[in-house]
């Protein structure tokens, strides 16, 4: 085989990986089929490339290890009849094949952390164009310009905010819109605060931070609370705190008195976490505060008998079954995200205990990156961008593999040696 077919057979595939990092990160709003199990259309590269990546690069060690516990401790509660085994290898499944697989990927671009990041932002700006547009066509009144659920058969549209529209772009839910933008979003913040650009341009970055904002997503503003501190944190400028707290409460005041469901979510949360169960009023206590208050009362009660491994990975559903205080509510939807805890960190303590919530948050905390001015590197840029994203899914966001998480997770890592091994180069010459 000669050199130029060598060459164009890797361009091809690494092609072939770039559009599938898009479609895993920003397409999950459509679904081939929803029984047994949802197939979103990322899956069929994980059936093509998966087996040709798996040949060249093999298995991580150290993720191998992680889920040779995880699958220990998973069937261990299958027997004990804390989880199904159609419920844990559905999930242990996917998550091992997503871990192994972005962790081929990353090693196919020969850990070009700079270039994979780069890549994922240039997504960013072209769903945050398609969530200008949406934005433009609703105050217009182009209905296919601004209602996908023609083209999208799980996106749903979402009314509200001060222009009438919360916008999610090709997303699903304008909450995933800002999980997903996060990263670029701070690293559009910190292009437009400095002179020089770094990854994107000026225009690009006032894209994504405008399509970020129109959201008006409640997690999208803990996400601008976040971004705003980490740059704080980041640059020293802890004399500017004052002045950004101010900012903070007039953003916080207008989206109170303007936007209905940031109001009553804040308000319902606020409620329930005060006054418990009997504060919840139907009709009136926001669903989506209820759903997260009722997770963490299932998670809670779960963890004080598995409190060590937990009850294995996709086990919270039948955790919920027990557990949960909704079951007098003779309304519907008061059990969404019983799958997902509808938060990762209640999810991780329910599903892996302290074992695995300790494990990740080791891994958040061992390898953040502090920007360093003596160091001219864009490691922590990358390190503090992915952490916000990280951080929002914590809180909010339980599905493990969704919008390529795993490939994030993955990112932070191998950043951060990254960042080590230039270091301790720079040192030896």
């Amino acid at each position: 085989m000669n050199f130029l077919s060598i060459l164009v057979k890797k361009i091809t595939l690494d092609l072939f990986l770039i559009i599938f990092i898009y479609i895993t990160i920003f397409l999950n709003s459509y679904v081939f089929f929803k029984y047994p199990f949802e197939f979103y259309l990322g899956y069929i590269a994980y059936i093509i490339l998966l087996p040709i990546l798996l040949i060249r690069f093999g298995i991580n060690k150290g993720i191998l290890n992680i889920f040779s516990i995880l699958l220990i401790t998973g069937l261990l509660n299958i027997i004990l009849n804390n989880n199904t085994f159609s419920l844990f290898i559905k999930v242990f499944t996917g998550l091992f094949l997503a871990y192994i697989f972005y962790d081929a990927i990353i090693k196919q671009f020969n850990f070009n952390i700079n270039l994979l990041f780069k890549w994922y932002l240039y997504g960013a700006v072209i769903v945050s164009i398609i969530g200008l547009f949406q934005f433009i066509s609703y105050q217009i009144g182009f209905y296919n310009g601004y209602d996908f659920r023609w083209i999208l058969n799980k996106w749903s549209f979402a009314p509200g905010g001060i222009f009438g529209i919360r916008i999610n772009s090709i997303l699903a839910e304008p909450t995933y819109l800002a999980t997903t933008l996060a990263p670029a979003f701070f690293v559009s913040i910190f292009n437009l605060t400095r002179k020089k650009s770094i990854f994107i341009g000026k225009t690009a970055s006032i894209i994504i931070s405008v399509v970020f904002i129109l959201s008006f997503s409640a997690l999208g503003q803990m996400g601008i609370f976040l971004t705003i501190t980490f740059l704080l944190v980041n640059f020293g400028l802890v004399r500017y705190f004052i002045f950004f707290l101010v900012i903070g409460i007039i953003t916080f005041n207008v989206l109170y008195n303007n936007v209905k469901d940031f109001r009553d979510r804040y308000e319902s949360i606020i409620i329930l976490y005060t006054y418990g169960p009997s504060s919840f009023k139907l009709g009136e206590t926001h669903g989506s505060s209820f759903i997260l208050y009722n997770n963490s009362i299932v998670t809670k009660e779960n963890l004080k008998s598995n409190f060590i491994f937990g009850t294995g990975i996709g086990s919270h559903p039948i955790a919920f079954e027990k557990y949960n205080i909704s079951n007098s509510i003779k309304t519907a939807g008061f059990d969404n995200n019983s799958s997902d805890a509808s938060s990762m960190l209640l999810r991780l303590l329910s599903e892996t205990g302290l074992f695995g919530t300790i494990l990740f948050l080791y891994i958040v905390i061992r390898f953040y990156i502090k920007r360093d001015p003596e160091v001219n590197t864009t490691h922590w840029l990358i390190s503090n961008a992915i952490l916000i994203m990280i951080l929002l899914n914590l809180f909010r966001q339980g599905h493990y593999f969704l919008n390529g998480f795993p490939f994030f997770v993955l990112l932070y890592y191998y950043n951060y040696i990254d960042f080590k091994n230039q270091n301790t180069l720079q040192a030896s010459e």
